[in-house]
Protein backbone atom coordinates (compact mmCIF):
# COMPACT_ATOMS: atom_id res chain seq x y z
CA UNK A 1 0.00 0.00 0.00
CA UNK A 2 2.81 2.34 0.95
CA UNK A 3 4.90 1.42 -2.34
CA UNK A 4 1.26 2.24 -4.26
CA UNK A 5 0.58 5.96 -2.32
CA UNK A 6 4.36 6.97 -3.40
CA UNK A 7 3.68 5.77 -6.76
CA UNK A 8 1.06 7.95 -7.78
CA UNK A 9 2.14 10.78 -4.70
CA UNK A 10 3.34 14.05 -6.33
CA UNK A 11 6.00 15.93 -4.65
CA UNK A 12 7.66 19.35 -6.01
CA UNK A 13 11.39 18.95 -6.78
CA UNK A 14 13.44 21.05 -4.62
CA UNK A 15 16.48 21.78 -6.43
CA UNK A 16 16.32 22.38 -10.60
CA UNK A 17 19.09 22.17 -13.11
CA UNK A 18 18.47 25.64 -14.70
CA UNK A 19 18.87 28.71 -13.67
CA UNK A 20 17.80 32.88 -14.62
CA UNK A 21 20.49 35.12 -14.74
CA UNK A 22 18.96 38.46 -12.54
CA UNK A 23 21.19 40.79 -14.54
CA UNK A 24 19.82 39.38 -18.06
CA UNK A 25 16.13 39.32 -16.37
CA UNK A 26 16.40 42.78 -15.20
CA UNK A 27 17.78 44.51 -18.04
CA UNK A 28 14.90 42.55 -20.03
CA UNK A 29 12.55 44.33 -18.27
CA UNK A 30 14.39 47.43 -18.57
CA UNK A 31 14.50 47.05 -22.40
CA UNK A 32 10.67 46.13 -22.76
CA UNK A 33 10.02 49.57 -20.53
CA UNK A 34 12.05 51.18 -22.74
CA UNK A 35 10.77 50.16 -25.99
CA UNK A 36 6.75 50.91 -24.42
CA UNK A 37 7.25 53.77 -22.89
CA UNK A 38 10.40 56.05 -22.47
CA UNK A 39 11.77 55.48 -26.46
CA UNK A 40 13.43 58.82 -27.67
CA UNK A 41 11.81 60.06 -31.23
CA UNK A 42 14.54 57.81 -33.88
CA UNK A 43 14.27 60.74 -36.99
CA UNK A 44 15.61 59.47 -40.53
CA UNK A 45 18.97 58.96 -41.59
CA UNK A 46 20.47 60.96 -44.15
CA UNK A 47 22.15 57.35 -45.36
CA UNK A 48 20.14 54.65 -47.36
CA UNK A 49 22.13 51.85 -45.84
CA UNK A 50 21.81 52.92 -42.02
CA UNK A 51 17.67 53.22 -42.74
CA UNK A 52 17.67 49.98 -44.60
CA UNK A 53 19.35 48.46 -41.26
CA UNK A 54 17.14 49.58 -38.94
CA UNK A 55 14.12 48.56 -40.78
CA UNK A 56 15.60 44.89 -41.42
CA UNK A 57 16.35 45.12 -37.10
CA UNK A 58 12.75 47.00 -36.42
CA UNK A 59 11.37 44.18 -38.20
CA UNK A 60 12.87 41.04 -37.94
CA UNK A 61 12.90 40.91 -41.70
CA UNK A 62 15.15 37.36 -41.37
CA UNK A 63 12.31 35.74 -39.69
CA UNK A 64 9.24 37.68 -41.17
CA UNK A 65 8.27 36.10 -44.59
CA UNK A 66 5.93 39.11 -45.10
CA UNK A 67 7.95 42.15 -44.81
CA UNK A 68 8.65 43.36 -47.98
CA UNK A 69 11.93 45.79 -48.61
CA UNK A 70 11.99 46.44 -52.85
CA UNK A 71 15.77 48.06 -53.79
CA UNK A 72 15.51 50.27 -57.11
CA UNK A 73 16.42 53.24 -58.82
CA UNK A 74 14.79 56.09 -58.53
CA UNK A 75 14.98 58.91 -61.65
CA UNK A 76 14.41 62.22 -61.45
CA UNK A 77 15.41 65.14 -63.55
CA UNK A 78 17.79 62.61 -65.27
CA UNK A 79 19.65 62.14 -61.97
CA UNK A 80 19.66 58.64 -60.35
CA UNK A 81 19.36 58.09 -56.47
CA UNK A 82 18.89 54.68 -54.93
CA UNK A 83 15.71 53.84 -53.12
CA UNK A 84 13.52 51.06 -50.97
CA UNK A 85 10.10 50.80 -50.78
CA UNK A 86 8.53 48.95 -47.32
CA UNK A 87 5.54 47.89 -47.24
CA UNK A 88 3.60 44.40 -45.83
CA UNK A 89 2.47 41.75 -48.40
CA UNK A 90 -1.57 41.10 -48.01
CA UNK A 91 -2.19 44.81 -46.98
CA UNK A 92 -1.66 46.56 -50.05
CA UNK A 93 -2.74 46.27 -53.31
CA UNK A 94 0.33 45.85 -55.80
CA UNK A 95 -1.29 47.29 -58.63
CA UNK A 96 -1.03 50.95 -57.39
CA UNK A 97 2.20 50.08 -56.18
CA UNK A 98 3.46 49.16 -59.76
CA UNK A 99 0.91 51.49 -61.46
CA UNK A 100 1.22 54.72 -59.39
CA UNK A 101 4.34 54.01 -56.96
CA UNK A 102 7.29 52.37 -58.81
CA UNK A 103 6.46 53.15 -62.76
CA UNK A 104 6.59 56.63 -61.96
CA UNK A 105 9.51 56.62 -60.65
CA UNK A 106 11.96 53.98 -61.87
CA UNK A 107 10.81 55.01 -66.00
CA UNK A 108 12.19 57.87 -67.71
CA UNK A 109 9.49 59.95 -69.08
CA UNK A 110 8.82 63.29 -69.52
CA UNK A 111 8.46 64.53 -66.08
CA UNK A 112 11.79 63.07 -64.57
CA UNK A 113 14.33 63.46 -68.01
CA UNK A 114 14.50 67.42 -68.75
CA UNK A 115 17.86 69.06 -67.84
CA UNK A 116 18.80 69.11 -64.33
CA UNK A 117 19.69 72.75 -64.17
CA UNK A 118 16.57 74.06 -64.71
CA UNK A 119 14.63 76.03 -62.31
CA UNK A 120 10.88 75.82 -61.71
CA UNK A 121 8.75 78.90 -61.81
CA UNK A 122 6.71 79.59 -59.00
CA UNK A 123 5.24 82.54 -60.11
CA UNK A 124 4.65 85.63 -62.42
CA UNK A 125 3.47 88.71 -62.50
CA UNK A 126 3.24 91.93 -65.14
CA UNK A 127 3.81 95.14 -63.37
CA UNK A 128 4.56 98.49 -65.41
CA UNK A 129 5.50 96.00 -68.47
CA UNK A 130 7.95 94.45 -66.56
CA UNK A 131 7.65 90.68 -65.98
CA UNK A 132 8.89 89.46 -62.37
CA UNK A 133 9.45 85.91 -62.55
CA UNK A 134 10.22 83.82 -58.76
CA UNK A 135 11.88 80.76 -59.35
CA UNK A 136 12.87 78.12 -57.01
CA UNK A 137 16.17 75.74 -57.09
CA UNK A 138 15.85 71.88 -57.08
CA UNK A 139 14.31 70.10 -54.43
CA UNK A 140 14.41 66.46 -54.78
CA UNK A 141 11.78 66.01 -52.23
CA UNK A 142 9.48 68.73 -53.05
CA UNK A 143 10.10 67.48 -56.46
CA UNK A 144 9.15 63.98 -56.28
CA UNK A 145 5.60 64.74 -54.33
CA UNK A 146 4.87 67.36 -56.84
CA UNK A 147 5.76 65.83 -59.78
CA UNK A 148 6.37 62.45 -59.68
CA UNK A 149 3.73 60.79 -57.02
CA UNK A 150 0.43 60.50 -58.81
CA UNK A 151 -0.69 58.66 -55.73
CA UNK A 152 -3.92 60.42 -54.22
CA UNK A 153 -2.72 60.35 -50.46
CA UNK A 154 1.32 60.82 -49.81
CA UNK A 155 2.23 62.13 -46.24
CA UNK A 156 6.50 63.49 -45.71
CA UNK A 157 8.06 62.34 -42.49
CA UNK A 158 11.02 62.67 -41.38
CA UNK A 159 10.45 60.27 -37.86
CA UNK A 160 10.37 56.24 -38.09
CA UNK A 161 7.76 56.09 -35.04
CA UNK A 162 5.26 57.80 -37.91
CA UNK A 163 6.14 55.74 -40.81
CA UNK A 164 6.08 52.09 -38.44
CA UNK A 165 2.37 53.12 -37.67
CA UNK A 166 1.73 53.48 -41.28
CA UNK A 167 3.37 50.59 -42.70
CA UNK A 168 1.61 48.52 -39.80
CA UNK A 169 -1.94 50.10 -41.08
CA UNK A 170 -1.57 49.04 -44.76
CA UNK A 171 0.53 51.72 -46.67
CA UNK A 172 3.89 51.95 -47.96
CA UNK A 173 7.08 53.70 -47.26
CA UNK A 174 9.74 55.41 -49.76
CA UNK A 175 13.47 56.15 -48.45
CA UNK A 176 15.48 57.41 -50.93
CA UNK A 177 19.54 57.80 -50.47
CA UNK A 178 20.66 61.26 -48.73
CA UNK A 179 17.04 62.58 -48.40
CA UNK A 180 15.99 62.93 -44.74
CA UNK A 181 12.34 62.49 -45.44
CA UNK A 182 10.27 59.46 -45.88
CA UNK A 183 6.97 59.10 -48.48
CA UNK A 184 4.23 57.06 -46.33
CA UNK A 185 1.90 56.25 -49.20
CA UNK A 186 -1.50 54.44 -48.53
CA UNK A 187 -1.87 51.89 -50.83
CA UNK A 188 -4.44 49.97 -49.08
CA UNK A 189 -5.47 46.92 -49.94
CA UNK A 190 -6.20 44.33 -47.32
CA UNK A 191 -9.31 41.77 -47.47
CA UNK A 192 -12.35 43.55 -45.60
CA UNK A 193 -16.36 42.55 -45.05
CA UNK A 194 -18.68 44.54 -47.07
CA UNK A 195 -21.41 46.60 -45.61
CA UNK A 196 -23.80 44.21 -44.04
CA UNK A 197 -27.61 44.19 -42.27
CA UNK A 198 -27.40 44.65 -38.91
CA UNK A 199 -27.11 41.53 -37.00
CA UNK A 200 -28.37 42.04 -33.34
CA UNK A 201 -30.29 45.11 -33.90
CA UNK A 202 -32.88 44.26 -36.20
CA UNK A 203 -35.26 46.64 -37.45
CA UNK A 204 -38.45 45.96 -39.69
CA UNK A 205 -38.52 49.67 -40.89
CA UNK A 206 -35.28 51.23 -41.07
CA UNK A 207 -31.94 51.26 -42.55
CA UNK A 208 -30.17 47.78 -43.35
CA UNK A 209 -26.84 48.47 -43.37
CA UNK A 210 -23.97 48.22 -40.14
CA UNK A 211 -20.82 49.24 -39.33
CA UNK A 212 -17.68 47.33 -40.15
CA UNK A 213 -14.52 46.77 -39.07
CA UNK A 214 -12.65 48.84 -41.03
CA UNK A 215 -12.69 52.82 -39.01
CA UNK A 216 -12.63 54.12 -42.64
CA UNK A 217 -15.57 52.57 -44.19
CA UNK A 218 -17.45 53.55 -40.80
CA UNK A 219 -16.35 57.29 -40.98
CA UNK A 220 -17.30 57.03 -45.02
CA UNK A 221 -20.86 56.01 -43.93
CA UNK A 222 -21.17 58.61 -41.49
CA UNK A 223 -20.19 61.29 -43.37
CA UNK A 224 -22.98 60.32 -46.02
CA UNK A 225 -25.54 60.53 -43.35
CA UNK A 226 -25.07 63.07 -42.00
CA UNK A 227 -23.61 65.17 -44.96
CA UNK A 228 -22.54 68.16 -43.14
CA UNK A 229 -19.22 70.19 -43.48
CA UNK A 230 -19.19 70.58 -39.64
CA UNK A 231 -18.82 66.96 -38.98
CA UNK A 232 -15.67 66.13 -36.86
CA UNK A 233 -13.65 63.63 -36.97
CA UNK A 234 -10.07 62.97 -35.22
CA UNK A 235 -8.25 60.21 -34.96
CA UNK A 236 -6.44 59.25 -31.49
CA UNK A 237 -4.28 56.12 -30.95
CA UNK A 238 -5.00 54.29 -28.24
CA UNK A 239 -1.92 51.32 -27.02
CA UNK A 240 1.61 51.83 -26.97
CA UNK A 241 1.66 48.22 -29.01
CA UNK A 242 -1.29 47.98 -30.95
CA UNK A 243 -1.55 51.91 -31.95
CA UNK A 244 -5.36 51.01 -32.72
CA UNK A 245 -6.66 53.83 -34.03
CA UNK A 246 -9.65 55.49 -32.81
CA UNK A 247 -11.97 58.29 -34.54
CA UNK A 248 -13.92 60.77 -32.00
CA UNK A 249 -17.17 62.04 -33.95
CA UNK A 250 -19.19 64.83 -33.48
CA UNK A 251 -20.73 67.99 -34.56
CA UNK A 252 -18.68 71.25 -34.04
CA UNK A 253 -21.80 73.15 -33.66
CA UNK A 254 -23.79 71.37 -32.04
CA UNK A 255 -21.69 69.22 -29.22
CA UNK A 256 -20.82 71.16 -26.00
CA UNK A 257 -17.35 71.90 -25.81
CA UNK A 258 -16.68 70.54 -22.10
CA UNK A 259 -18.31 67.09 -23.70
CA UNK A 260 -15.30 66.54 -26.09
CA UNK A 261 -12.78 67.40 -24.35
CA UNK A 262 -13.70 64.89 -21.72
CA UNK A 263 -13.83 62.42 -24.24
CA UNK A 264 -10.28 63.45 -25.32
CA UNK A 265 -9.10 63.46 -21.85
CA UNK A 266 -9.77 60.34 -20.90
CA UNK A 267 -8.93 58.68 -24.43
CA UNK A 268 -5.71 60.10 -24.34
CA UNK A 269 -5.33 59.07 -20.79
CA UNK A 270 -5.61 55.38 -21.40
CA UNK A 271 -2.31 53.34 -20.62
CA UNK A 272 -2.41 49.74 -21.95
CA UNK A 273 -0.31 48.02 -24.12
CA UNK A 274 -3.11 46.89 -26.77
CA UNK A 275 -6.69 47.80 -27.56
CA UNK A 276 -8.73 45.35 -29.80
CA UNK A 277 -12.15 46.10 -29.08
CA UNK A 278 -14.22 48.86 -28.38
CA UNK A 279 -15.78 46.44 -25.20
CA UNK A 280 -12.38 46.96 -24.49
CA UNK A 281 -12.04 50.47 -24.57
CA UNK A 282 -15.89 50.75 -22.59
CA UNK A 283 -14.60 49.27 -19.50
CA UNK A 284 -11.68 51.73 -19.64
CA UNK A 285 -13.40 54.85 -19.71
CA UNK A 286 -16.95 54.44 -18.51
CA UNK A 287 -17.51 56.80 -15.08
CA UNK A 288 -18.15 53.97 -12.78
CA UNK A 289 -16.61 49.95 -13.38
CA UNK A 290 -18.41 49.07 -10.21
CA UNK A 291 -21.66 48.10 -11.35
CA UNK A 292 -22.76 46.75 -13.81
CA UNK A 293 -25.11 48.67 -15.53
CA UNK A 294 -23.76 49.89 -19.04
CA UNK A 295 -22.90 53.52 -18.70
CA UNK A 296 -21.56 53.64 -22.99
CA UNK A 297 -24.24 53.06 -25.59
CA UNK A 298 -22.60 50.57 -27.95
CA UNK A 299 -24.33 50.01 -31.44
CA UNK A 300 -24.00 48.72 -35.38
CA UNK A 301 -26.27 50.82 -36.50
CA UNK A 302 -24.89 53.98 -38.59
CA UNK A 303 -28.67 55.74 -38.46
CA UNK A 304 -28.65 55.07 -34.79
CA UNK A 305 -25.06 56.94 -34.43
CA UNK A 306 -25.98 59.66 -36.68
CA UNK A 307 -29.13 60.32 -35.04
CA UNK A 308 -27.32 60.33 -31.51
CA UNK A 309 -24.10 62.39 -33.47
CA UNK A 310 -27.05 65.45 -34.65
CA UNK A 311 -28.71 65.44 -30.98
CA UNK A 312 -25.26 66.30 -29.41
CA UNK A 313 -23.06 63.39 -28.44
CA UNK A 314 -19.89 61.94 -29.20
CA UNK A 315 -19.03 59.13 -30.75
CA UNK A 316 -15.98 56.76 -30.45
CA UNK A 317 -15.08 54.53 -33.36
CA UNK A 318 -12.71 52.22 -32.54
CA UNK A 319 -10.47 50.40 -35.38
CA UNK A 320 -11.19 46.66 -36.28
CA UNK A 321 -14.69 46.56 -34.19
CA UNK A 322 -18.26 47.00 -36.04
CA UNK A 323 -19.41 48.58 -32.62
CA UNK A 324 -19.47 52.12 -32.27
CA UNK A 325 -19.97 53.80 -28.35
CA UNK A 326 -21.67 56.58 -28.24
CA UNK A 327 -21.54 58.66 -24.37
CA UNK A 328 -22.88 60.10 -23.07
CA UNK A 329 -25.91 57.47 -21.85
CA UNK A 330 -28.63 57.47 -19.93
CA UNK A 331 -31.31 54.61 -18.60
CA UNK A 332 -34.10 55.58 -20.88
CA UNK A 333 -31.37 55.19 -23.77
CA UNK A 334 -30.79 51.29 -23.32
CA UNK A 335 -34.74 50.79 -23.22
CA UNK A 336 -35.01 52.66 -26.81
CA UNK A 337 -34.68 50.96 -30.14
CA UNK A 338 -33.85 52.15 -33.45
CA UNK A 339 -36.65 51.53 -35.04
CA UNK A 340 -39.04 54.28 -32.53
CA UNK A 341 -38.10 57.52 -34.30
CA UNK A 342 -39.35 55.41 -37.73
CA UNK A 343 -43.18 54.62 -36.34
CA UNK A 344 -45.43 57.06 -35.47
CA UNK A 345 -45.45 58.03 -31.58
CA UNK A 346 -48.63 55.78 -31.02
CA UNK A 347 -47.17 52.73 -31.89
CA UNK A 348 -43.44 53.59 -30.20
CA UNK A 349 -45.20 54.49 -27.24
CA UNK A 350 -46.79 51.58 -27.05
CA UNK A 351 -43.82 49.68 -27.49
CA UNK A 352 -41.76 51.35 -25.24
CA UNK A 353 -44.70 50.62 -22.16
CA UNK A 354 -43.59 46.46 -22.92
CA UNK A 355 -40.78 47.41 -22.83
CA UNK A 356 -41.02 48.46 -19.47
CA UNK A 357 -43.34 45.82 -18.70
CA UNK A 358 -40.74 43.42 -19.58
CA UNK A 359 -38.46 44.89 -17.47
CA UNK A 360 -40.35 44.63 -14.29
CA UNK A 361 -41.46 41.13 -15.24
CA UNK A 362 -37.48 39.90 -15.70
CA UNK A 363 -36.50 41.50 -12.32
CA UNK A 364 -38.96 41.44 -9.85
CA UNK A 365 -41.19 38.15 -10.67
CA UNK A 366 -39.28 35.30 -9.73
CA UNK A 367 -38.84 37.33 -6.63
CA UNK A 368 -42.24 38.41 -6.23
CA UNK A 369 -43.46 34.50 -6.56
CA UNK A 370 -40.55 33.16 -3.62
CA UNK A 371 -42.02 36.51 -1.82
CA UNK A 372 -45.58 35.61 -1.87
CA UNK A 373 -45.20 31.58 -1.52
CA UNK A 374 -42.77 32.23 1.21
CA UNK A 375 -44.34 35.04 3.34
CA UNK A 376 -47.79 36.74 1.81
CA UNK A 377 -50.15 33.49 0.86
CA UNK A 378 -52.79 35.30 2.04
CA UNK A 379 -52.38 37.62 -1.13
CA UNK A 380 -53.33 34.76 -3.70
CA UNK A 381 -56.80 33.45 -4.11
CA UNK A 382 -57.85 30.54 -1.73
CA UNK A 383 -58.12 28.31 -5.49
CA UNK A 384 -54.99 29.61 -6.78
CA UNK A 385 -53.05 28.90 -2.84
CA UNK A 386 -54.69 25.74 -3.13
CA UNK A 387 -53.36 24.23 -6.86
CA UNK A 388 -49.84 25.54 -5.40
CA UNK A 389 -49.93 23.86 -1.99
CA UNK A 390 -51.09 20.47 -3.77
CA UNK A 391 -48.41 20.76 -6.66
CA UNK A 392 -45.86 21.45 -3.92
CA UNK A 393 -46.54 18.02 -1.58
CA UNK A 394 -44.48 15.60 -4.14
CA UNK A 395 -41.77 18.37 -4.28
CA UNK A 396 -39.25 17.18 -1.89
CA UNK A 397 -36.99 20.68 -2.68
CA UNK A 398 -36.98 23.71 -0.92
CA UNK A 399 -38.77 26.45 -3.27
CA UNK A 400 -35.74 28.65 -3.06
CA UNK A 401 -33.54 25.59 -4.41
CA UNK A 402 -36.25 25.20 -6.96
CA UNK A 403 -36.10 28.59 -8.05
CA UNK A 404 -32.56 28.77 -8.35
CA UNK A 405 -31.53 25.66 -10.32
CA UNK A 406 -34.52 26.29 -12.88
CA UNK A 407 -33.14 30.51 -13.14
CA UNK A 408 -29.51 28.43 -13.72
CA UNK A 409 -30.91 25.73 -16.37
CA UNK A 410 -32.48 28.77 -18.73
CA UNK A 411 -29.15 30.52 -18.29
CA UNK A 412 -27.31 27.68 -19.70
CA UNK A 413 -29.56 26.37 -22.31
CA UNK A 414 -29.37 30.50 -23.41
CA UNK A 415 -25.93 30.36 -23.38
CA UNK A 416 -25.24 26.48 -24.98
CA UNK A 417 -27.81 27.81 -27.51
CA UNK A 418 -25.39 30.70 -28.30
CA UNK A 419 -22.26 28.68 -28.64
CA UNK A 420 -23.16 25.63 -31.03
CA UNK A 421 -23.03 26.15 -34.61
CA UNK A 422 -25.96 28.45 -35.51
CA UNK A 423 -27.93 25.70 -37.60
CA UNK A 424 -28.92 23.89 -34.56
CA UNK A 425 -28.73 26.78 -31.91
CA UNK A 426 -32.35 27.65 -32.30
CA UNK A 427 -33.53 23.60 -32.23
CA UNK A 428 -31.25 23.29 -28.63
CA UNK A 429 -32.93 25.99 -27.20
CA UNK A 430 -36.36 25.17 -28.17
CA UNK A 431 -36.29 21.23 -27.58
CA UNK A 432 -34.03 21.89 -24.14
CA UNK A 433 -36.23 23.94 -22.21
CA UNK A 434 -39.40 21.78 -23.51
CA UNK A 435 -37.48 18.58 -22.23
CA UNK A 436 -36.18 19.95 -19.15
CA UNK A 437 -39.09 21.74 -18.27
CA UNK A 438 -40.92 18.64 -19.16
CA UNK A 439 -38.54 16.45 -17.44
CA UNK A 440 -38.16 18.02 -14.23
CA UNK A 441 -42.09 18.43 -13.80
CA UNK A 442 -42.51 14.69 -14.10
CA UNK A 443 -39.84 13.92 -11.32
CA UNK A 444 -41.32 16.24 -9.03
CA UNK A 445 -38.00 18.28 -9.00
CA UNK A 446 -39.99 21.47 -9.55
CA UNK A 447 -43.61 22.36 -9.65
CA UNK A 448 -45.53 23.63 -12.72
CA UNK A 449 -46.12 26.94 -12.13
CA UNK A 450 -42.31 27.45 -11.37
CA UNK A 451 -41.92 26.68 -14.72
CA UNK A 452 -44.07 29.05 -16.03
CA UNK A 453 -42.82 31.77 -13.52
CA UNK A 454 -39.57 31.26 -15.15
CA UNK A 455 -40.69 30.88 -18.68
CA UNK A 456 -42.14 34.25 -18.78
CA UNK A 457 -39.58 35.85 -16.96
CA UNK A 458 -36.90 34.66 -19.55
CA UNK A 459 -39.48 35.96 -22.38
CA UNK A 460 -39.15 39.43 -20.81
CA UNK A 461 -35.49 39.28 -20.55
CA UNK A 462 -35.65 39.46 -24.06
CA UNK A 463 -37.51 42.17 -24.80
CA UNK A 464 -34.76 44.52 -24.03
CA UNK A 465 -33.61 46.21 -26.71
CA UNK A 466 -29.84 46.90 -25.05
CA UNK A 467 -27.71 43.51 -25.33
CA UNK A 468 -26.14 44.96 -21.79
CA UNK A 469 -28.77 46.12 -19.86
CA UNK A 470 -30.68 42.82 -20.10
CA UNK A 471 -27.19 41.00 -18.80
CA UNK A 472 -27.27 43.26 -15.89
CA UNK A 473 -31.22 42.62 -14.78
CA UNK A 474 -29.85 38.95 -15.21
CA UNK A 475 -27.88 39.58 -12.54
CA UNK A 476 -29.88 41.67 -10.48
CA UNK A 477 -32.68 38.85 -10.40
CA UNK A 478 -30.90 36.83 -8.37
CA UNK A 479 -30.95 39.51 -5.97
CA UNK A 480 -34.55 40.04 -5.76
CA UNK A 481 -34.87 36.51 -5.30
CA UNK A 482 -32.57 35.97 -2.41
CA UNK A 483 -34.38 39.39 -0.88
CA UNK A 484 -37.87 38.27 -1.37
CA UNK A 485 -36.77 34.70 0.10
CA UNK A 486 -34.99 36.18 3.66
CA UNK A 487 -37.72 39.12 3.78
CA UNK A 488 -40.50 38.71 1.77
CA UNK A 489 -42.13 42.12 0.26
CA UNK A 490 -39.70 44.30 2.76
CA UNK A 491 -36.55 42.14 1.28
CA UNK A 492 -37.66 43.21 -2.33
CA UNK A 493 -38.94 46.82 -1.29
CA UNK A 494 -35.25 47.57 0.63
CA UNK A 495 -33.72 45.91 -2.96
CA UNK A 496 -35.23 48.28 -4.75
CA UNK A 497 -34.48 51.37 -2.82
CA UNK A 498 -30.98 50.45 -2.89
CA UNK A 499 -31.07 49.73 -6.58
CA UNK A 500 -32.57 53.14 -7.20
CA UNK A 501 -30.29 54.78 -5.02
CA UNK A 502 -27.61 53.33 -7.04
CA UNK A 503 -29.49 54.71 -10.60
CA UNK A 504 -29.79 58.26 -9.27
CA UNK A 505 -25.54 58.18 -7.97
CA UNK A 506 -24.29 57.17 -11.70
CA UNK A 507 -22.86 59.18 -13.96
CA UNK A 508 -22.13 58.86 -17.62
CA UNK A 509 -19.87 62.11 -18.78
CA UNK A 510 -20.92 64.52 -16.48
CA UNK A 511 -24.53 63.35 -17.01
CA UNK A 512 -26.70 61.95 -14.12
CA UNK A 513 -27.93 58.20 -15.29
CA UNK A 514 -32.01 58.78 -14.81
CA UNK A 515 -31.70 62.19 -16.72
CA UNK A 516 -33.96 64.54 -17.69
CA UNK A 517 -36.08 62.95 -14.50
CA UNK A 518 -33.61 62.78 -11.55
CA UNK A 519 -32.70 65.77 -11.13
CA UNK A 520 -36.10 67.02 -12.79
CA UNK A 521 -35.34 69.52 -15.52
CA UNK A 522 -37.43 70.73 -18.82
CA UNK A 523 -37.59 67.02 -20.51
CA UNK A 524 -38.25 68.53 -23.95
CA UNK A 525 -38.60 65.87 -26.42
CA UNK A 526 -35.75 63.29 -25.21
CA UNK A 527 -38.16 61.99 -22.17
CA UNK A 528 -38.68 58.18 -22.73
CA UNK A 529 -41.99 58.56 -24.29
CA UNK A 530 -42.43 60.28 -27.27
CA UNK A 531 -44.37 63.25 -28.50
CA UNK A 532 -45.52 63.95 -32.27
CA UNK A 533 -42.29 64.06 -34.64
CA UNK A 534 -43.92 67.96 -35.08
CA UNK A 535 -43.23 68.96 -31.54
CA UNK A 536 -40.20 67.87 -31.06
CA UNK A 537 -38.18 70.97 -31.37
CA UNK A 538 -35.49 71.22 -29.03
CA UNK A 539 -32.44 69.07 -28.10
CA UNK A 540 -32.50 67.30 -24.36
CA UNK A 541 -31.33 70.39 -22.08
CA UNK A 542 -28.58 67.37 -19.83
CA UNK A 543 -26.46 67.65 -22.71
CA UNK A 544 -26.09 71.18 -22.54
CA UNK A 545 -26.13 71.74 -26.48
CA UNK A 546 -24.58 74.93 -28.46
CA UNK A 547 -27.88 74.93 -30.80
CA UNK A 548 -31.00 74.19 -28.33
CA UNK A 549 -33.77 74.02 -30.88
CA UNK A 550 -33.28 71.38 -34.06
CA UNK A 551 -36.45 72.39 -35.65
CA UNK A 552 -38.42 75.51 -36.01
CA UNK A 553 -41.47 76.16 -33.95
CA UNK A 554 -43.82 75.63 -37.26
CA UNK A 555 -41.92 72.72 -38.72
CA UNK A 556 -44.92 71.95 -41.01
CA UNK A 557 -44.72 75.31 -42.87
CA UNK A 558 -47.13 73.37 -45.87
CA UNK A 559 -49.73 72.91 -43.79
CA UNK A 560 -49.42 76.37 -41.35
CA UNK A 561 -47.13 78.83 -43.60
CA UNK A 562 -49.58 81.42 -42.97
CA UNK A 563 -48.45 81.43 -39.03
CA UNK A 564 -45.44 82.77 -37.66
Amino acid sequence: MKNLIDLLKWQPKKEYNFSISEAHSSQDNQDNENNSSTNETQNVFTSLSKNLEYIKVKYNTLINSDIIIRDFILTARNKQFKAFLLYIDGMVDSKIINDFVLRPLMMKNTANSFEGDQNRVVSESVTHNITIRKVKKFDIVEYISSCLLPQNSVEQTKSFDEVIPGVNSGNCALFIDTVDTVFNIEVKGFKQRSVESPQNEIVIRGSQEAFTEVIRTNTSILRRLINNENLVIEDISVGKLSRTKCGICYMKNIANSDLIAEVKYRLNNVEVDYLISSGQLQQLIEDDSRYSLPQIIATERPDNTSNYILEGRVAVIVNGSPYVLIMPATFPDFLSSSEDINLKFQFANLLKFIRILALLISLLLPGIYIAITTFHQELLPTELLFAIVSSKQNVPLPIILEIVVMELSFELIREASLRVPSPIGSTLGIIGALILGQAAVDANIVTPILIIIVSITGIASFAVPDFYMSFHFRIARFWYIFAGFFAGFLGIGITLFIHFAILTSIKSFGVYYLSPYIPAMHINSKGYFLSPMWKREKRSDFLNTKRERKQKHISMQWKYHNEK
